[in-house]
């Protein structure tokens, strides 16, 4: 993998990570995640498991480091979501 390829990957996983901020932020502020739908979080949260174990098995960091995260928020707003309803 070339540099820009890499560095393409890695502005594209910041951004798509950060973009889950704002919704944890607002669950815990509000203490309430009503809006959220819990089939969504819960299949997306599998698959952005999913996303890492291929990133570990092809050995692509920008994967990695992506979806490590991710599955780090999502899985957040995924309990503030068992917890808050």
């Amino acid at each position: 993998m070339n540099y820009l390829t890499s560095v393409i990957g890695f502005l594209a996983a910041i951004l798509t990570t950060v973009a889950f901020v704002p919704q944890i932020l607002k669950i815990w502020r509000a203490r309430s995640a009503k809006e959220v739908s819990l089939g969504m979080y819960s299949v997306f949260t599998l698959g952005v498991a999913l996303w890492l174990a291929y990133g570990i098995l092809i050995h692509s960091w920008p994967i990695i480091f992506a979806n490590c995260v991710t599955l780090l928020l999502a899985g957040g707003v995924l309990v503030m979501k068992l917890k808050f309803g």
